[in-house]
């Protein structure tokens, strides 16, 4: 169990709705869907699905973007994720770290612990238990980067689901290397939008953003003297 979940949840029941394809990039076709990912059986018809309240506060960030930087936009990459692809691209993952390491298939005990201890530096458990949900299940979290006015990639350093030291919020902050500065420029160009619309930043991960689940309340109450908040959205 990692320490947000034993956060509480008061699920609020507020409604998944579609992010606003005007006001936002998108990542077509979806790269999830690209591997395989059963979304078939989904509340929702597609991975742009947020909490009513969070696509609220989306929409703040991005007009806080757009008052320093009028015509770029937040690229959303993912949102909502049901727990059946959630277990998908652990597993996706889990096989491509072991085919990098040169492992056999099925791949040994001793190696397969290890493995997915690395997996789950990065991705959530695939749980069921609506008290442990994954916080992309929740439809409360997402991983968005930065497009350009001419709808290209704002180079961050590293891409998204990288599993490495590297996709750490501040990895560059400390470099001498202008290039690396600027990387480091642009996630905390990110960061700052996100975080002044009341969205919380994971610590191991530059592009995912939350609000409202366990994982934002936990990182809440470390900022924060007296009253503790607690998860308003649970599993969708």
């Amino acid at each position: 169990m990692k320490p947000y979940q034993q956060i509480a949840i008061d699920e609020c029941g507020e409604p998944l709705i579609p992010i606003p394809t005007e006001h936002f990039a998108f990542e077509t076709l979806h790269p999830y869907q690209k591997l395989g990912a059963p979304y078939q059986n989904s509340k929702a018809d597609s991975p742009y699905y947020l909490r009513q309240g969070v696509v609220e506060s989306l929409m703040a960030a991005k007009t806080q973007l757009q008052q320093n930087y009028q015509n770029w936009k937040i690229l959303i990459f993912d949102a909502y994720r049901p727990v059946e692809v959630q277990k998908f691209m652990v597993d996706y993952t889990f096989d491509q770290i072991a085919a990098d390491r040169g492992c056999e298939f099925p791949v040994p005990e001793d190696k397969h612990q290890v493995i997915l201890e690395q997996v789950y530096q990065f991705w959530a458990a695939p749980s069921l238990d609506r008290t442990t949900p994954p916080p992309h299940s929740t439809g409360a979290a997402l991983d968005i980067t930065l497009v350009d006015e001419n709808n290209r990639l704002i180079d961050m350093g590293s891409p998204i689901d990288e599993i490495s030291e590297r996709s750490y919020p501040d990895f560059f902050a400390n470099s001498k290397e202008p290039h690396k500065q600027k990387y480091h420029s642009y996630r905390q160009i990110l960061k700052d939008v996100m975080v002044a619309a009341g969205f919380q930043q994971h610590p191991n991960e530059w592009w995912h953003f939350c609000l409202g689940d366990q994982m934002w309340a936990w990182l809440t109450n470390q900022n924060r003297a007296g009253h503790q908040v607690i998860a308003r959205y649970g599993r969708y």
